[in-house]
């Protein structure tokens, strides 16, 4: 029992984002280290597609936070230092890119793709049930004679 609880808390501190900024990138101001934290949890690790920087174990994830950092010493405002970062490294680098140009199309697409799913599905099941024969018909004149036939015997 007590191995499987050391294995537990060894497996659960891998896993916290915390273990990812190393020591030597804090920032001494508590306050530009919060904005930093902040700011790089909206950042993309372009190694690992769908993390933040902050929670990256990447070199490039690492140099991003250190330029992140460098930007927000040297003065920058939150925005200026994400800009800045976006025009070195595209919009791809945003973990919540912006409803603009053509990012409009991508946040639309689901949507849509579900409308045309549900026009398709209504589309089927309207022309499956105009198919299919009315459930009462009047018997032919043979049909009658062969039914009566087979109720006698």
């Amino acid at each position: 029992m007590r191995r499987l609880a050391i294995i537990l808390a060894v497996i659960g501190s891998m896993t916290t984002a915390a273990l990812a900024v190393q020591p030597d990138e804090v920032l001494d101001d508590p306050a530009l280290e919060e904005r930093a934290r902040d700011l790089s949890k909206g950042l993309r690790c372009l190694v690992c597609r769908n993390e933040s920087i902050d929670e990256s174990n990447a070199s490039l994830a690492r140099d991003l936070r250190i330029l992140l950092r460098e930007r927000l010493v040297a003065g920058d405002s939150d925005s200026q230092a994400v800009n800045y970062i976006v025009e070195r490294y595209g919009e791809y680098v945003l973990l919540r890119p912006g409803v603009n140009g053509v990012n409009w199309l991508l946040w639309a697409a689901g949507p849509i793709m579900l409308l045309i799913a549900g026009g398709a599905g209504v589309m089927y099941i309207r022309r499956r049930s105009m198919s299919a024969a009315p459930l009462e018909t009047e018997l032919s004149e043979t049909e009658a004679e062969r039914l009566r036939e087979l109720l006698k015997e």
